[in-house]
């Protein structure tokens, strides 16, 4: 066979792995940000009265669907019961609302995700958690993942299918 007749072959289109994609579990774009610095007087203090009236004028209607993130930028104390009125005026209108920055919401979705998700279907496989994201991933999620899927997977490994770093594989019984 002459050299340009080799016929080449994608392995890895044919190999049995299956990938997880950490990034497609939660889509961080759903979560907005409610900070509640703007509802403090002089940017320090909680008026009850204002902080009540300011909730009220809120068009809620633009989180309708999303997930809230609430937090204060300031380093104000912020009384309990403002978070809880926050969140009677928020969810009739969002999929979930969360104490946090963005980033901690997401880690936060991102984890039960993976607790709660079935994965039995991942059982007796080979599996590769990706690695490349267009959102950096918590190291949380790699270890939670790590931790649900080694007890079901023939192995684990990390990267890309064409280039992965093995991570774990289950001893062949004799």
């Amino acid at each position: 066979m002459a050299e340009s007749d080799t016929i080449l072959v994608n392995r890895v289109a044919e190999s049995e792995l299956q990938t997880v994609a950490l990034d497609q579990l939660v889509q961080k774009g759903s979560i907005l940000p409610f900070d509640l610095q703007p509802f403090l007087f002089k940017g320090l203090i909680v008026k009850e009265k204002d902080f009540r009236e300011s909730l009220k004028n809120i068009d809620w209607s633009e989180f309708k669907g999303k997930t809230l993130a609430v937090f204060c930028s300031s380093e104000a104390i912020i009384p309990m019961w403002a978070y809880m009125l926050v969140a009677i005026y928020a969810t009739p209108f969002t999929s979930g609302i969360y104490f946090g920055r963005i980033e901690q919401v997401y880690e936060s979705l991102l984890l039960h995700q993976i607790s709660s998700r079935d994965w039995s279907d991942m059982e007796g496989k080979r599996v590769v958690i990706k690695g490349c994201s267009d959102d950096e991933l918590p190291a949380s999620a790699y270890l939670a993942i790590a931790n649900k899927l080694q007890p079901l997977v023939q192995s684990l490994m990390y990267g890309e299918p064409c280039s992965t770093v093995p991570i774990f594989k289950r001893p062949r019984v004799v």
